[in-house]
């Protein structure tokens, strides 16, 4: 009988065990929770800014189709408008879009820590070589370069996370779309004046 006995116990025990890794975590994820609601309802954190203020243009040629040649930088900045509350930036990537189309690969950006009430600015350089487009890009690109005016979208995404005290919430996708004009003449290379570049629209 005694042998019959310990498989028993130790089936008892394994089980045990399982509930109480359950348990911890049911624990960990509510106590997480509970400090995500504490910031919200404390403090009442607000979105991050976005603006681009600044553009360089050194490849942007729809020489043959389907290939385009890109290399651009613009200075982000960002705003922190909260009092108490800081950010931290996870995995942020940056990208431009012409026409709804990605014209740059996806570039990681480092993370980044942003007090409360700062500006930071951002100058990440995007693409390099040549990338795949469609005809839509490579004809809308000659006529536009064209005209003289350009229409582009910088793209962030990525996940951050807000800190009040010793708190930090969970980490939120963030997705950022800044809609910019640029002065572009064909053959030009380097900064080019900002035709029109509004606040950019911030999903968190």
């Amino acid at each position: 009988m005694t042998q019959e006995g310990k498989p028993k116990t130790l089936k008892h025990s394994q089980g045990g065990k399982g509930r109480s890794c359950g348990l911890c975590l049911f624990i960990f994820l509510l106590l997480a929770g509970a400090s995500a609601v504490a910031v919200c309802l404390i403090y009442r954190p607000r979105k991050p800014r976005f603006a681009v203020v600044g553009a360089a243009i050194y490849q942007l040629n729809a020489t043959s189709q389907p290939i385009i040649s890109t290399s651009m930088q613009f200075t982000i900045v960002t705003r922190n408008p909260n009092r108490r509350v800081s950010i931290f930036y996870d995995k942020l990537q940056a990208y431009v879009s012409y026409r709804n189309q990605q014209i740059t690969p996806a570039m990681d950006l480092p993370p980044l820590y942003q007090e409360a009430k700062s500006t930071v600015a951002l100058t990440p350089l995007l693409g390099s070589g040549t990338v795949s487009a469609s005809a839509e890009v490579v004809n809308g690109l000659m006529m536009d370069e064209a005209s003289g005016v350009v229409a582009l979208r910088v793209v962030l995404l990525g996940k951050l996370r807000w800190k009040a005290g010793a708190i930090k919430t969970v980490k939120y996708g963030v997705y950022v779309k800044c809609d910019v004009w640029v002065d572009l003449k064909k053959g030009a290379v380097g900064p080019v004046p900002l035709l029109g570049a509004p606040p950019c629209k911030v999903d968190i």
